[in-house]
C-alpha cells in the first residue's frame, strides 16, 4: 500500500499549531502502523508542509516555518486557518491570500480533495468550493461565514463535515479530530485505537457543548434587537407568539418574517437558545439540581428540558455539568 500524500499549504499568518498538530499526529500514526505491521511496511502518510513560494513563512505570532515549494501533486490538500484578531477579518476578502485562494480552486478543479481547518473555511469559500455544500468552521465565526457566503450550508455545531470532496472542521483543536479522521480512513481499526490511546485523543461528535453565544457576533437590527430584549427579559414565561406580536403591534406572520430576515431565527428558536445558555451557566456554577434549573429557565417538565438541552448541546445536563462545572459535581 502506498502512502497517502498530504500537502499542507502554509502561508504568512497561518496558525502554526494547525500545521504542526496535524503533521505530528500523522507522524505518530506512521510510527504506530510501523510498530504493528513491521518495519518494511510503507508509512501511512507522506505529509509535506508547503507554501506557494517555498522557503520560510511567518505564522501567527511570528513563528517561522520552513516549507517546500508547493507542487500540485498530492492526494489531499489541507488549508490551515489564519489568526483572526477581529471580526472584520471574516467579513472582507483576504486579499493578501488571493494567490492561495486561486491555488485551492485549481487543485480542486484538478480533482484533489481539499480540507480547511477552522477559519481556513473562509479561504475555501472565497475559492467557491462551499457553494451549495454543507460546511462548518469555528463556532465563533460560523454566523459570519453563513452571512458572507449564503450559498454555503453552515452547521456551527459540527466538528467535521465532508461534502463532495470538500472537508471543513470546527475550531482550532479540531485539527486533531481531522487527524484521527484521516487515520480511521487509512489505517486499521487496531492502529487507530492504538494512536488514540497514545495521543489521548477522544472521538468528539460536535462543537455544540462549547458554544457560548455571548462570544459570537449578532446581526444588528432595530426590530430584532428589541424583540430579543423583550424575550430575554421573560425567559421563564410561557412562549406565546400572539402575545409577542401584539407587544410590537404586528401580526404573527410579520413577526416571524421580520425576525427571520434579520437574524435567520424564529422567536422560539432564539428563546430556546437563551434558555439553554442560562442553563449552561447554572450547571457550570454550582450544585443546583437539574429540576431547579429547568424551572428557572421556563420548563416545568424536566424531560422536556433535558431533551431540548441535549438537542442543542449534544450532551445531557449531567454530562455537561461533568465536563464544564467549575465546582464539585
Amino acid at each position: 500500500m502506498s502512502s497517502k500524500r498530504i500537502n499542507i499549504l502554509a502561508y504568512d499568518g497561518c496558525m502554526g499549531m494547525e500545521v504542526f498538530g496535524l503533521c505530528d499526529t500523522l507522524r505518530l500514526a506512521n510510527r504506530v502502523a510501523l510498530a504493528l505491521r513491521g518495519a518494511t511496511a510503507a508509512p501511512l502518510f507522506d505529509v509535506r508542509v508547503t507554501s506557494l513560494a517555498g522557503g520560510m513563512v511567518v505564522a501567527a505570532g511570528g513563528l517561522s516555518i520552513g516549507t517546500r515549494k508547493y507542487r500540485a501533486s498530492h492526494d489531499l490538500l489541507v488549508i490551515p486557518g489564519m489568526d483572526i484578531g477581529d471580526r472584520d477579518g471574516c467579513t472582507r476578502p483576504h486579499a493578501q491570500l488571493a494567490a492561495e485562494v486561486k491555488a485551492i480552486a485549481r487543485a480542486f478543479a484538478r480533482g484533489a480533495p481539499v480540507v480547511a481547518l477552522c477559519v481556513g473555511a473562509f479561504l475555501l469559500a472565497e475559492a467557491g468550493l462551499l457553494d451549495g455544500r454543507r460546511a462548518t468552521t469555528s463556532w465563533m465565526f460560523a454566523a459570519d461565514l453563513a452571512r458572507r457566503f449564503p450559498l454555503a450550508r453552515v452547521d456551527p455545531a459540527a466538528m467535521l463535515v465532508e461534502d463532495s470532496g470538500v472537508t471543513t472542521t470546527g475550531a482550532f483543536s479540531a485539527t486533531f479530530d481531522l487527524a484521527m479522521h484521516l487515520v480511521r480512513q487509512t489505517a486499521s481499526p487496531k492502529e487507530a485505537r492504538a494512536l488514540a490511546r497514545m495521543a489521548l485523543l477522544d472521538r468528539r461528535a460536535n462543537q455544540a457543548p462549547y458554544i457560548d453565544t455571548s462570544m459570537t457576533a449578532r446581526p444588528s437590527g432595530r426590530f430584532s434587537d428589541s424583540v430579543q430584549s423583550w424575550l430575554s427579559e421573560r425567559l421563564a414565561a410561557p412562549y406565546k407568539l400572539a402575545e409577542l406580536s401584539a407587544a410590537f403591534h404586528v401580526s404573527s406572520r410579520t413577526m416571524l418574517r421580520r425576525l427571520h430576515a434579520e437574524t435567520g431565527q424564529s422567536p422560539l428558536a432564539y428563546l430556546q437558545g437563551e434558555r439553554i445558555n442560562l442553563a449552561k451557566r447554572l450547571l457550570e456554577a454550582g450544585p443546583t439540581s437539574v429540576a431547579q434549573i429547568a424551572e428557572r429557565v421556563g420548563y416545568g417538565d424536566v424531560a422536556t428540558f433535558s431533551t431540548l438541552f441535549k438537542r442543542l448541546t449534544g450532551q445531557s445536563p449531567a454530562q455537561y455539568r461533568r465536563s464544564f462545572s467549575s465546582g464539585p459535581v
